[in-house]
């Protein structure tokens, strides 16, 4: 169960240099002095394609973190079956899939059903771990 938590921590170490490959130049580009970042706002005269990377970054700290903590109980209360396992697995591939969908594709419909395919992973292994207690 924990390797795929690796897996996306490595993903969104990936997503922030990417971010900030993509982030940097722009500022640049713009004449945007680093300062002026204090305030995230500041920003949105970024082009879309510095944004969408940053909010990806961003979207990598939210819904994971019932991830890690599903992976993590699972783990921990021998619930990390080969099923619990694949999907785990599975969600990993879902995140990958839905920031490359954020990032390069910036369709938002596509997006989301990325996203609810994620959420309805996370429920079933809520799910099967509730059932293994």
């Amino acid at each position: 169960m924990l390797t795929p938590v690796l897996a996306l921590v490595c993903w969104t170490l990936i997503v922030w240099i990417w971010m900030y490959a993509t982030r940097i130049p722009a500022m640049q580009k713009a004449n945007i002095d680093p300062q002026s970042a204090i305030h995230p706002g500041s920003l949105s005269g970024l082009p879309q394609a510095a944004r969408v990377v940053a909010d990806n970054y961003n979207h990598l700290h939210e819904q994971p973190t019932i991830f890690y903590a599903l992976a993590l109980y699972a783990h921990l209360a021998g619930a990390g079956d080969a099923i619990n396992i694949g999907l785990a697995w599975a969600y990993v591939g879902v995140r990958i899939v839905h920031s490359l969908v954020q990032i390069i594709v910036r369709r938002v419909t596509l997006r989301f059903s990325v996203f609810a395919t994620g959420s309805v992973i996370l429920m079933a292994i809520a799910v099967r771990c509730v059932l293994a207690l």
